[in-house]
């Protein structure tokens, strides 16, 4: 029972940093020395798994995957995440601008981490990495992620493509979901779910996006843990530069273009230079200063590790 509640304990330190854009869930378990174990525990996921539960050996299958090690995190995680979620979703409504500088601070400096995992630099990566930030710059300006689909398939995707980073460090799953649009709606009925009072279909929608990201842990997440087996170097400098790029998505600095709308989530924002630098500013460029600050001090706290996330080896190893 002590080792189980140490581990909900670390998953509620994991689902804390999940739910904030910019924060990589995969950094915190690094951290705590859980990283490898929680990758290897995923990708065991497999057809011996499902031979497991065919034959009906469910005490077989849940030591293959290490169940009892993802059941106690996957609590904590769900406890931090839903905890928090509340007062990211206050924040982006009542302190947008300076919720908005620490994203972008955040993510800075997690786009540095990612830079420096590329182990060296050519043309070819260069370009790729160019390729990535004019990419996101353009997707990230798109209609369609300033105004997304209300449907629960575009949850279900969201949540699929989310999960990704997540597992992976220095990326941030939370900031994925930024980009397509679905943060403020999935922490808003997080919010309402810890208070009692989310209706059913936002329980359908939570539903959805809970489903998509167990199918993007189990399905893309392997194929993602192969690119970066078999293409390392070329896929970490699209994702650094990808980040980059998409740091249109957060720029600070807004004017709200139809003031006359409550809901953020149907606001449309054109992005500016300050004009002066007044008190407002001069906060929002300090908390993406302290920001960018505190993820350098979380890379150092693991000592570098995540400058070499070993995915690839246990995909080829349990498949």
């Amino acid at each position: 029972m002590k080792a189980d509640l140490a581990q909900v304990a670390r998953g509620f330190l994991m689902g804390g940093a999940d739910i904030i854009p910019g924060v990589s869930g995969g950094t915190i378990a690094l951290i705590l020395g859980i990283y490898e174990r929680l990758v290897f525990a995923l990708s065991r996921v497999d057809l011996t798994f499902f031979g497991h539960l065919r034959r009906g050996e469910l005490l077989a299958a849940a030591r293959h995957i290490d169940l009892r090690f993802l059941v106690t995190l996957g609590c904590g995680v769900a406890i931090g995440v839903v905890s928090l979620a509340g007062l990211m979703h206050y924040l982006l409504e009542h302190q947008r601008q300076h919720t908005q500088a620490a994203f972008f601070g955040l993510i800075l400096a997690s786009s540095l981490l990612v830079f420096r995992m590329i182990p060296r630099w050519s043309p070819r990566i260069a370009v790729a990495a160019v390729l990535g930030a004019v990419s996101a710059f353009i997707i990230v300006g798109l209609p369609l992620l300033n105004s997304p689909p209300e449907g629960d398939g575009y949850v279900f995707l969201s949540g699929a493509t989310c999960i990704c980073a997540t597992i992976l460090p220095g990326i941030s799953g939370a900031y994925v979901l930024v980009i397509l649009g679905k943060y403020h709606q999935v922490t808003g009925l997080l919010r309402e779910m810890l208070h009692g009072a989310i209706p059913l279909e936002g329980l359908a929608t939570l539903g959805a996006f809970a489903l998509g990201a167990i199918v993007g842990l189990l399905t893309f997440s392997k194929i993602l843990r192969r690119l970066l087996a078999r293409f390392e170097t070329p896929t970490l400098a699209v994702l650094c530069g990808f980040m980059l790029g998409s740091l249109r998505k957060i720029w600070p600095f807004k004017v709200d273009l139809n003031p006359d709308v409550a809901e953020l989530k149907l606001k449309q924002f054109r992005n500016v230079w300050p004009e002066t630098l007044d008190s407002t500013v001069l906060l929002s460029l300090l908390l993406a200063a302290a920001a960018f600050a505190f993820v350098l001090l979380l890379n150092w706290a693991t000592n570098g590790h995540t400058a070499k996330p070993q995915l690839g080896g246990e995909v080829a190893e349990t498949e």
